[in-house]
């Protein structure tokens, strides 16, 4: 693993955080807050022919990436993108049906699929044109993440066409673990391309999101969740990318420890099940955390929220942590409850109108 880059009080929080300092507050910013809750967002997406043409806007994907941050003073900004542009871009059918989420044609083979990689990192040149609009508008104090899917994650749904509870993926990794590995090769090549672009085009920070990692025996989650994971992140390292990684492997539970040990990310995204010493034990090991606030609390607010949130704060204050959900923001979320938290760790009122 590299050694964390050097930093200096006008290095931007989040990556202060990411380089192991314990800070006297942690930074925060929400999984999930380009959009969904937002009704500016939702009338910006009026706009858009569907969503995937809205992510590959670069004009209109900036502007959800910085809507949140005219609201709230959060230490950083996550590119508004979807996990499912690298499978479009592989040359797999994707579409949005409204109200029922994603859906992807027939799973192509898998030497069709290789033929494809190295135009693939073309195909997605309009994220790199957004982060660099945000960059370019963001405050020099706030970080810009850059994120994609997860292989195994991104593989549920290139084999099942939909989300779904991943059995019948499951059952395809038992049935076929050739044709799966294969799979998973294509997409930690093509994912470690896309993360190099996003990086050079001034994300300064990278977030791999295996959504799915839930319900996997213990060597299964080394084959397809951990060691596609070391081989994304070794191949951005080989690339002479040096910005800072978070992995999420979320639902992972126990298997956690195993992935902070096996992946040289700089930071370890936490659910909402992660104990207090689980992340105390994930920072004594070297990590940055982050985590692990429901977004069901988030969402329903009151005494209960409030209490949640001063015992994140005590119970991580002794190492480097950053302050965020255990998933995304839900879309009807009210703004007054993300305004309330930002508010706590922060310590930085949000305007009125801001948090109406």
């Amino acid at each position: 693993m590299s050694s964390p880059e050097p930093t200096s009080p006008e290095t931007p929080r989040l990556l202060r955080a990411l380089a192991g300092e314990t800070l006297e507050r942690p930074p925060i910013w929400f999984m999930r807050q380009a959009g969904r809750s937002l009704p500016e967002y939702r009338e910006l997406r009026t706009r858009a022919k569907d969503f995937i043409a809205f992510c590959h806007d670069p004009e209109m994907a900036a502007e959800a990436t910085l809507q949140p941050m005219r609201r709230f003073p959060l230490d950083a900004a996550i590119v508004f993108a979807d996990i499912l542009l690298i499978p479009r871009a592989l040359g797999q059918e994707v579409w949005f049906e409204a109200g029922e989420g994603p859906r992807l044609g027939p799973l192509p083979e898998i030497a069709a699929l290789e033929r494809e990689i190295e135009a693939s990192t073309g195909r997605l040149s309009s994220i790199g044109e957004t982060l660099s609009r945000v960059r370019g508008e963001l405050e020099p104090e706030r970080a810009l993440i850059g994120f994609a899917g997860a292989p195994w994650t991104v593989a549920t749904y290139m084999i099942e066409g939909k989300g779904s509870n991943r059995e019948a993926a499951r059952t395809f990794a038992y049935q076929n673990p050739e044709v799966l590995d294969a799979l998973l090769e294509v997409l930690v090549e093509s994912t470690a391309r896309y993360l190099v672009m996003q990086a050079r085009a001034g994300a300064q920070a990278l977030k791999i999101f295996e959504s799915w990692a839930e319900q996997l025996a213990e060597d299964v989650f080394e084959r397809i969740v951990i060691q596609p994971h070391r081989r994304i992140v070794e191949r951005v390292r080989a690339a002479g990318v040096t910005v800072p990684f978070i992995g999420f492997p979320r639902g992972a539970g126990a298997l956690v420890d195993n992935y902070a040990a096996g992946v040289p990310v700089e930071g370890v995204a936490l659910d909402t099940q992660a104990s207090a010493e689980q992340g105390r034990r994930l920072q004594r090991n070297g990590k940055c955390i982050q985590g692990a606030l429901d977004n069901l609390l988030l969402r329903a607010g009151g005494p209960a929220l409030d209490a949640r949130v001063e015992q994140i704060l005590e119970q991580w204050e002794g190492g480097p942590h950053i302050f965020n959900l255990g998933h995304g923001v839900m879309p009807d979320t009210p703004i007054a409850h993300i305004a309330r938290v930002v508010e706590r760790v922060t310590g930085k009122k949000v305007a009125a109108e801001m948090a109406a």
